[in-house]
């Protein structure tokens, strides 16, 4: 199966710890989303891995995380508050910042 039509990608820390999760999930973010759009011709789109080089493995643990509690309550209302530790905000909004979640 071609990375491109596989529904799962990998998402690599800059400290190379890897997060395999849903392609779905993963195209909450718009960042990743483009550089998995098979019309892009990036590598990412062709392998199926993207590495995050600005990401370290923990605040990417946090990122996979959110990118699924956002599919899961896609279009809800009344969605309760995500756990994030405060000595992980500014990194995560960093990241947020980057990825356009």
């Amino acid at each position: 199966m071609a990375a491109s039509s596989s529904p799962y990608v990998t998402l690599i820390s800059n400290d190379g710890f890897e997060f395999i999760i849903s392609r779905d999930a993963a195209c909450v973010a718009g960042t990743i989303k483009k550089m998995l759009d098979p019309n892009s011709l990036f590598a990412e789109a062709i392998s199926g891995r993207c590495t995050l080089g600005m990401i370290n493995g923990v605040v990417l643990e946090k990122v996979c995380e959110y990118l699924y509690y956002n599919l899961k309550h896609k279009g809800e209302k009344d969605v309760p508050d995500m756990e994030i530790p405060p000595e992980l905000c500014l990194e995560l909004l960093m990241a947020a910042d980057f990825l356009h979640v």
